[in-house]
Formats: C-alpha cells, sequence, structure tokens
C-alpha cells in the first residue's frame, strides 16, 4: 500500500472525527479542543512510530538483499573463473 495514501487517509479520518467531536460533544468547546488536539498529537505521534519502524523494516530487508547478492556475485564470479581453468587445462591436455 502507498504511504502517501496511508497518511492521507490517517489525516482525512483525524479530520472527520475531530469535526464530529466538536458537533457531538457534550462537553465544553475548549475542553473538546483540548482533547481533539491531545488526540492528534498521538495520532501523529502513532503515525510517525509506525512509518520509522517501516522505514527500518525496509532498510534491514534491503541491507539482506544486497549482503545475498554480492554473495552470489562472488560464488558466480568464482564458479566462472573455475569452469575457464578447466576448459583451459581441458584443451591444453588434447594439445
Amino acid at each position: 500500500m502507498d504511504t502517501g495514501k496511508v497518511v492521507l487517509g490517517a489525516l482525512a479520518g483525524l479530520a472527520t472525527g475531530a469535526i464530529l467531536g466538536i458537533l457531538f460533544a457534550p462537553e465544553k468547546g475548549t475542553d473538546t479542543r483540548k482533547k481533539i488536539v491531545t488526540k492528534g498529537k498521538d495520532t501523529a505521534e502513532e503515525l510517525k512510530t509506525k512509518y520509522n519502524d517501516l522505514i527500518d523494516k525496509l532498510n534491514s530487508k534491503l541491507e539482506t538483499v544486497k549482503s545475498e547478492g554480492l554473495n552470489y556475485y562472488e560464488e558466480g564470479k568464482d564458479l566462472a573463473q573455475n569452469t575457464k581453468k578447466s576448459f583451459e587445462n581441458t584443451a591444453n591436455s588434447v594439445k
């Protein structure tokens, strides 16, 4: 899922909740606004945490794939060199 869509959806949900909270709140407006601000900050922090966790996981997977790719490259390089030597030895023995 696209991160931009997740953030946009979260912000839209937050705005909708804030509007409905103000309209249907049984408390004074100032108290309601304070709760909305607090909830907004909590939600923003939660989104930041999830975003950072996602970035950390992606970086970890990228490093794993990079390491495995380098290993495969080295194995392929060694295999090619060994095959070349084998062909050279075979060609020299046929002469």
